[in-house]
C-alpha cells in the first residue's frame, strides 16, 4: 500500500513542479516584453531559466539530501531527453530552421559544458585522486562559464533587437504574483518527487540513476517539451532551438554549480556512459545541421534521434 502511495505522490508531484515552471516562465517572459529583449535571448536565457527550474529544484533538494546519483542522473538525462526527444519531436512536426549562432556558438558551447563536466567529476582519472566528486571548486568553474556565456548573450543581443512576439505583458503586481507562486509550487513539488522517487527506487531494488536518468529527467523537461514543440508549430525556431540549447548550457553549468558549492557531490562512474550519450546527441545535432546546406533539422533526421533515444532507454533498463 505504502508503494502504491509513494507512485501516486511522485505523479501528483510532477503538477505542481510543471505548473510552477509555466508561471515563472509567464512572469520572465512578460518583464522581456517589456524590455524589449530579442527572442534568441529569451530562449536562450529567460525561457530556458524557466522551463529548466524543476530540474534546479529537485536537484537542489538532492544535493541537500545527499541523493547524489539523481543529482547527476536528473542533469544529464534531462539533457540528452531535450536533444534526442524534444528537438526530435519539434522536428517532426516542423523542420527546424537553426540560424548562425545558435549552430556556430551556442551548441559548441553546449558542448563544452558536457566535456568540463566530463573532465571535472572524473578525479581518478584526471588528477589520480582517490574519489570522484564534484568540488566547491568545480561548481565555481561551472559558474564563472556560464556567467561568461550570459554576458556574450547580452554584449552580442545589443547588436540589434527584434520584438519578443506572442508573449504576454503582465502588470508588475501580476507578474511578480506569478514568480513567487511558481517558486512555491517548484519547491513543493520537487520536495514530492525526489522523496518518493528515492522510496520507490529502494522498493523495487533498483537504482536511483535509472530513475533519475528517465522518469525524473523526462518529467522536470515536459516544460522544455511544451514551450519547443508550440514554438516550432508556430515556426518561432529561435525560441524552439535556443530553449533547448539554452536548458542545457543552464542545466550543466548553472545547476550543478550551484548545487556542488552548496554541497559536493560524489560520482558514479557509471554514468560516464551517459555522459558519452550527451557528446554524441551534442555532435550529431550540429553535424546533421551543419551538413544541410539550409541548416534545416529535417523530419528524417528528427525521426532518427527518437530512435536513438528509445534504443538508449532499452539499454538503461538492461544495465539497471
Amino acid at each position: 500500500m505504502e508503494i502504491i502511495l509513494a507512485i501516486v505522490i511522485l505523479a501528483i508531484g510532477f503538477y505542481p513542479l510543471l505548473k510552477g515552471a509555466d508561471l515563472l516562465v509567464k512572469g520572465a517572459s512578460s518583464l522581456a516584453k517589456l524590455l524589449s529583449i530579442s527572442e534568441i535571448i529569451v530562449g536562450l536565457t529567460i525561457v530556458a531559466f524557466g522551463t529548466s527550474m524543476p530540474e534546479f529544484i529537485v536537484n537542489m533538494i538532492s544535493s541537500i539530501e545527499g541523493y547524489n546519483d539523481i543529482v547527476f542522473g536528473n542533469i544529464i538525462g534531462s539533457n540528452i531527453f531535450n536533444i534526442l526527444v524534444i528537438l526530435g519531436i519539434s522536428g517532426l512536426v516542423m523542420p527546424l530552421l537553426i540560424k548562425g549562432n545558435l549552430l556556430m556558438r551556442d551548441m559548441p558551447y553546449s558542448l563544452l559544458a558536457a566535456v568540463v563536466l566530463f573532465v571535472l567529476v572524473n578525479d581518478k582519472i584526471v588528477l589520480n585522486a582517490d574519489n570522484n566528486t564534484l568540488s566547491r571548486i568545480d561548481g565555481v568553474i561551472f559558474l564563472i562559464l556560464f556567467m561568461y556565456f550570459i554576458y556574450y548573450l547580452f554584449k552580442t543581443a545589443k547588436r540589434g533587437k527584434t520584438p519578443v512576439g506572442e508573449i504576454t505583458a503582465y502588470s508588475k503586481t501580476r507578474t511578480y504574483l506569478y514568480i513567487s507562486v511558481g517558486l512555491f509550487a517548484l519547491f513543493a513539488g520537487g520536495k514530492l518527487i525526489v522523496d518518493s522517487s528515492v522510496e520507490i527506487a529502494e522498493y523495487f531494488g533498483i537504482s536511483q540513476k535509472l530513475i533519475a536518468l528517465t522518469i525524473i529527467a523526462g518529467g522536470t523537461s515536459l516544460p522544455e517539451l511544451a514551450t519547443s514543440v508550440v514554438a516550432a508549430y508556430r515556426k518561432k525556431y529561435d525560441i524552439s532551438v535556443g530553449n533547448i540549447i539554452g536548458s542545457n548550457i543552464f542545466n550543466s553549468l548553472f545547476i550543478l554549480g550551484i548545487g556542488a558549492v552548496i554541497k559536493p557531490a560524489a560520482y558514479n562512474t557509471i554514468m560516464n556512459f551517459d555522459i558519452f550519450v550527451l557528446f554524441f546527441t551534442t555532435i550529431y545535432l550540429f553535424m546533421v545541421v551543419y551538413a544541410n546546406k539550409e541548416k534545416v533539422l529535417t523530419r528524417f533526421w528528427s525521426f532518427m534521434m527518437l530512435v536513438f533515444y528509445v534504443l538508449y532507454i532499452i539499454y538503461l533498463f538492461y544495465r539497471k
